[in-house]
């Protein structure tokens, strides 16, 4: 339905009169607001992203595996904007440890993180995001915590618990920090050393012995404690065999203060009107704290008792008085006690106030105080109600009474997020109400299996039909993950879901602590929360004012539907060179050839692109009389910043406090896959002496041979500071001669260059930066040379590296003028996940199954019936399994189904 419609036929309770009847051409009319919403829509429309991974928590030396739904727009469609997803892990220390590029297809991809053995434990997060999505800024990117423990190769445990006192004005913070092994056996009259930064400064240093518990006490000033951004204790501790193991202690805050913040109804108090007034009390850590406490007015009188009811929100109402001031006395939780100032009312004002108890209508309530409708009796005001920039309410009105209501249908909204703003007669938004709509149109998804108890190692399959509704089936993408709940404890409420990502949390700036308790065992208790939760939080996917004025900003991100590469070409003295010839020559990974021809400044694009990571590019420009004495710029890649992790509070002091379970699990997987040479762990081998060792076969090497198989390698090392190539190489490479520059083997005959995958004329080479390589292969002898058919030259093929930005150079190198090699971000080659056939003879069944992720399936798509079956085989031990299936249809109906099974 468009918003002219939606205008048209909407009615204000409390007048009488057609919306339609008091448009007019006013520049502010509500036809023109609602207008420039849609022109933001079609022009900005919000993509969201969502990840469903395999399990909540990781041990190094797993495997995250994980699927995402991109939608677009406020009913959830997949979206078709972008054709490639960027995924990222990230520490604790904001650096980026693994990332992948994955392409969109109809707005899903899946991928994975292989976490190798030798990654610290801690706190990550991982975040995913398009281009076309920053456009709205980090805070609207998918972003999750995970932690990662280490019970592998970890000797040392910790686990701290901090305490805070205040000492002369200052904030004095003391932690005793345990150390113990795998199970639990303290390290007792260990010499521990120390240092404790805040905001990556040293503020603290020092040593001393564990006492029999295997407790040492770290002290330590904060002087400014509200302005902590990061914090650690980084300590060592000297075991019996004279190793020492070095940990690193988060430090989440160094007081024990609450953050209490009071949030009025749609904005305001007014004076002589009614209305809510939320609260959040925030600990130090971020999360919500518990309080009660008394509303007071300047007079002492006691107005009112609240209390927090989730999380550290709440919410009272309030009548202020005219000239009154207030404010609340708060009582913490150790009995501590607190004095914060209300709001102050203004005298003239509205109040949006809306009420959403009832199961089927959004019950809307504008309030006026006299104050305001005496200075302004026929003044018009307008209400319009969106989400994610689709007007779906709209009404207009003089402001000629106290109160005006209305009754509007929940069936006319989306489920998730919408957004009521009071305007007035000049278009300026006065009031702003957030309401959280749950409507019954999520996907109905039946899940089965054929019983109910399973033994070890047994087949198991499993039934899924989605309806939707009108209990319809449709056919939906889907994504499924079935582990083992006994080594993975979950809890729910932690959870972030399909449901509370993409209707609650990717709209809202800030964090949100257990998002899935708002969807889990839904009642009038979780909604009432849940409408707390809308009074103190803040929607700002736009700003009205620059919306109505038009004053949007270009997209500085376009949507990145290919993969792409563009630059420009320019003479030495740095002039663009028209009409240019550009060729584009990939190497590894599929060989192709593209040229193209540069415009009037010089500029061209390789557009369309699809190619994996492992692909290395050479790109060859000439002028248009084929004069190649040009250079290569190509155009910035721009990555994406990584800012401060906005679920800081999720972060765990005692990352392996809780998972013990999981951890001796992680531990015996291991042993077993280093039993049985399974896996690709790092053997960690007792110290030995070396006394001599061969050159190491470069990586990124093109030798089709394989790398280093050559009659002679020779490191870039040798090379540092060589004037040119054909002098260097005189005498260093065997059994070859250079006469003018042009390498001849002895036994006759000249030698071809091949320079990362791309044969250069002979004369060319000795234009390369020496500093810039890596190794050289040559390849003199038949056995070698002859696979390169008729490329080689008669006396063979000196193979080139150029260096890789993993080797601390830039991705980019130029091995002449007019080419250069280029290592761009390409597609991610996505694994498959393996899941034993125990039906299958070849099956090994003498290794313990230990597995906690029995099962993971991202394309499961159900026909036109609804239906989809997928069948695995259960680990090798007992216990409760859980079956997580989330998906989504093609009109952006979204489901979820948790099933569980036992196997005895």
């Amino acid at each position: 339905m468009s918003y002219k419609k939606i205008i048209a036929g909407l009615l204000l309770i409390g007048s009488v009169t057609t919306i339609a009847g008091f448009i007019n051409a006013d520049e502010y009319s509500i036809e023109k607001i609602a207008g420039q919403l849609n022109k933001w829509k079609e022009n900005y429309a919000p993509e969201k992203v969502y990840l469903q991974f395999d399990k909540p928590y990781y041990a190094v030396g797993d495997d995250i595996w994980f699927k995402a739904y991109v939608t677009i727009g406020s009913k959830h469609q997949l979206s078709a904007l972008s054709g490639a997803l960027n995924v990222e892990l990230i520490d604790d220390k904001d650096s980026v440890k693994q990332s992948v590029k994955l392409p969109l297809i109809n707005g899903l991809a899946w991928g994975d993180f292989a976490l190798s053995d030798t990654l610290t434990e801690g706190n990550y997060h991982i975040r995913a995001y398009t281009n076309y999505m920053r456009n709205a800024g980090e805070d609207y990117f998918f972003d999750k915590a995970i932690t990662i423990v280490n019970s592998t190769t970890n000797k040392v445990f910790t686990k701290t618990t901090y305490t805070y006192t205040t000492q002369n004005g200052k904030q004095q913070v003391n932690a005793v920090i345990n150390y113990a092994d795998l199970n639990r056996t303290p390290y007792a009259n260990k010499e521990v050393r120390y240092t404790v930064e805040l905001n990556a400064k040293s503020v603290a240093k020092g040593k001393g012995i564990t006492d029999d518990k295997g407790n040492i006490n770290v002290s330590f000033t904060d002087p400014q404690p509200t302005a902590l951004q990061s914090g650690m204790i980084a300590t060592t501790i000297k075991l019996d065999d004279k190793k020492t193991v070095t940990k690193a202690i988060l430090i989440k805050n160094t007081s024990a203060n609450v953050d209490v913040q009071f949030f009025p109804e749609s904005g305001s108090l007014v004076s002589g009107v009614r209305s809510k007034v939320a609260f959040k009390a925030t600990g130090a850590d971020g999360l919500g704290a518990d309080v009660k406490g008394t509303v007071i007015d300047d007079q002492n009188n006691t107005i009112t008792a609240f209390s927090t009811e989730h999380l550290g929100m709440g919410v009272f109402d309030l009548l202020p008085a005219t000239g009154r001031a207030y404010k609340a006395n708060i009582t913490f939780a150790d009995g501590t006690t607190k004095s914060f100032d209300l709001p102050k009312a203004i005298d003239k004002g509205f109040v949006l106030s809306i009420d959403n108890t009832d199961p089927n209508n959004v019950k809307l309530k504008i309030s006026a105080s006299h104050a305001l409708l005496a200075d302004n009796p026929d003044d018009t005001i307008s209400v319009i109600g969106q989400s994610g920039g689709q007007v779906y309410f709209a009404a207009q009105s003089k402001a000629s009474s106290t109160n005006f209501t209305a009754s509007i249908s929940k069936s006319r909204f989306p489920s998730g997020i919408v957004q009521f703003t009071l305007f007035s007669s000049k278009g300026e938004p006065m009031n702003e109400r957030l309401v959280f709509i749950q409507n019954p149109d999520q996907l109905k998804m039946d899940v089965n299996s054929a019983k109910q108890t399973y033994a070890p190692r047994e087949k198991v399959k499993i039934n899924l039909n989605a309806q939707n509704a009108d209990s319809k089936p449709v056919i939906g993408a889907f994504s499924v993950a079935v582990i083992d709940e006994t080594k993975v404890p979950v809890k729910e409420e932690d959870e972030s879901t399909i449901l509370s990502n993409l209707l609650l949390t990717s709209d809202i700036k800030g964090y949100v602590e257990k998002p899935n308790y708002y969807f889990t065992g839904v009642n009038e208790k979780t909604k009432a929360d849940l409408d707390v939760l809308m009074l103190t939080q803040g929607y700002r996917r736009f700003e009205w004012k620059k919306i109505l004025k038009d004053d949007m900003p270009p997209l500085a991100y376009e949507p990145e539907r290919t993969l792409h590469l563009s630059g420009h070409i320019k003479t030495s003295g740095g002039k663009p060179v028209p009409h240019g010839k550009v060729t584009l020559l990939a190497t590894g990974g599929g060989t192709f050839f593209i040229d193209t021809v540069t415009d009037e400044q010089g500029k061209f694009s390789f557009d369309n692109l699809a190619f994996r990571d492992s692909v290395r590019f050479v790109i060859q420009a000439r002028t248009s009389k084929d004069r190649k004495n040009v250079e290569i710029d190509l155009d910035d890649i721009n990555p994406q910043k990584v800012t401060q992790n906005k679920n800081a509070p999720d972060m765990q002091v005692n990352v392996s406090d809780g998972l013990s379970v999981y951890m001796q699990n992680s531990k015996a997987y291991y042993d077993a896959q280093l039993k049985y040479g399974l896996g690709n762990h790092i053997i960690v081998l007792k110290e030995v002496e070396i006394r001599d060792k061969r050159p190491a076969a470069l990586k990124h090497s093109d030798n089709l041979n394989g790398p280093g198989n050559a009659d002679q390698v020779i490191l870039g090392d040798r090379l540092l500071g060589c004037p040119t190539l054909s002098i260097c190489l005189q005498g260093v490479v065997m059994g070859v001669t250079f006469r003018n520059g042009i390498p001849y083997s002895t036994r006759g005959g000249a030698l071809t260059i091949n320079v990362d995958g791309m044969f250069l004329q002979s004369s060319e080479y000795d234009m390369i930066n020496s500093n810039d390589i890596a190794s050289i292969e040559v390849l003199r002898t038949p056995t070698y040379y002859s696979i390169y058919g008729s490329q080689a030259g008669p006396g063979g093929v000196i193979l080139i590296t150029m260096k890789r930005g993993d080797e601390d150079h830039s991705y980019l190198s130029r091995p002449a003028p007019g080419i250069i090699t280029v290592s761009p971000k390409g597609y991610y080659k996505t694994r498959e996940f393996y899941s034993p056939k125990y039906d299958d003879p070849k099956t090994n069944t003498a290794v313990a199954d230990l597995r906690s992720t029995i099962y993971w399936n991202p394309n499961v798509i159900t026909d036109k019936d609804g239906n989809a079956s997928l069948d695995f085989f259960n680990a090798g031990s007992k216990g409760t399994y859980r079956v997580v299936i989330e998906g989504i249809d093609s009109d952006g109906n979204l489901g979820r189904q948790v099933y569980r099974y036992k196997v005895e």
